[in-house]
């Protein structure tokens, strides 16, 4: 039975303020190779969540840089899973985060995410919302590490905001963060 919990937004900044100038062991480090932007958002939103989506393409899981879901690591696939899970409920798909795009930075949570997009409106950056000051939004990113960062002094032609709602689960999902956070252990498949 799927049951619906509250996104611990306050676990997700906590996991990107331990990892953003350091990479967890326990994750393949794409910098050099592509970005590992969206790498690094994932595992936050994983430490806010505890849950994993195993669904084979469509999915939002990591097991290893070899065996990972697109949605893990790319930036439009992220979108895509986080906003379009319902559709993805039809291929199996069950469990794990899901937002919404929100259109102003005051609809904009601690623990929520922004794409930055260039000039042709391709979307290439993921950052997680880290905090807020005075009205600036504050973000948390690797490739060029920062943890709150001023959104300011990023240079980019159009953003888009995610708001997470909320966390799909099972019935007795066990909760990860303590061994995630410690770069110990991923969470275990059910």
């Amino acid at each position: 039975m799927i049951v619906y919990k509250p996104y611990d937004r306050s676990r997700a900044v906590e996991y990107a303020r331990r990892w953003a100038f350091d990479r967890n062991p326990l994750f393949y480090n794409f910098t050099e190779i592509g970005g590992d932007c969206t790498n690094f958002v994932s595992q936050a939103l994983l430490a806010g969540s505890c849950v994993m989506n195993y669904t084979p393409d469509f999915g939002w899981y990591y097991r290893s840089a070899d065996d990972r879901a697109p949605a893990w690591t790319g930036v439009s696939f992220f979108w895509q899973f986080m906003t379009e899970s319902p559709r993805f409920l039809s291929a199996g798909g069950d469990t794990g985060p899901f937002g919404q795009e929100v259109f102003s930075p005051d609809e904009v949570m601690v623990g929520d995410v922004v794409q930055l997009a260039d000039s042709r409106g391709e979307f290439y950056h993921t950052l997680l919302v880290s905090g807020k000051r005075d009205g600036e939004l504050l973000v948390a990113a690797h490739s060029i590490d920062a943890f709150d960062r001023p959104l300011s002094e990023y240079n980019y032609a159009s953003l888009r905001y995610l708001h997470i709602l909320g966390v799909r689960l099972r019935v007795n999902h066990p909760d990860c963060y303590p061994a995630l956070l410690a770069g110990e252990a991923l969470p275990v498949q059910r």
